[in-house]
């Protein structure tokens, strides 16, 4: 299972990057509003945190010191937090902001996940 979090980590860093960059140079145009480009800069914050999470799940699970939930709440989070953040940032519907939090949640579950992993062998 560490495979998957270190590729999936990688995945999402690799997207983080490609979104960032697109943000600052591609969606000038298209988010008009100041506030759009600082929703979506903080949507590329926090999955590109959360991916070198990922992979430190990954690393921490070669010495099954990690649980691997805390991965896939982190995994969920990048989805729901910063992909509605994303929705948002292209002028999506407001209700996306309502959901925004359960992500934000995942993610902070996943840390204290991580933090209460099983003891080293």
């Amino acid at each position: 299972m560490q495979k998957y979090f270190l590729q999936i980590g990688a995945v999402f860093g690799f997207l983080g990057v490609a979104l960032g960059a697109f943000g600052a140079h591609g969606l000038e145009d298209m988010l008009i509003k100041n506030k759009a480009v600082d929703i979506w800069n903080t949507a590329v914050s926090y999955q590109m945190w959360h991916a070198l999470a990922l992979i430190l799940v990954a690393v921490l699970m070669k010495t099954e010191s990690a649980r691997p939930v805390a991965g896939w709440c982190f995994c969920f989070g990048i989805l729901v937090f910063s992909g509605t953040l994303y929705g948002i940032g292209f002028g999506g519907p407001r209700w996306l902001g309502a959901i925004t939090p359960l992500g934000g949640l995942s993610l902070l579950a996943g840390w204290l996940l991580l933090a209460l992993r099983p003891k080293e062998k």
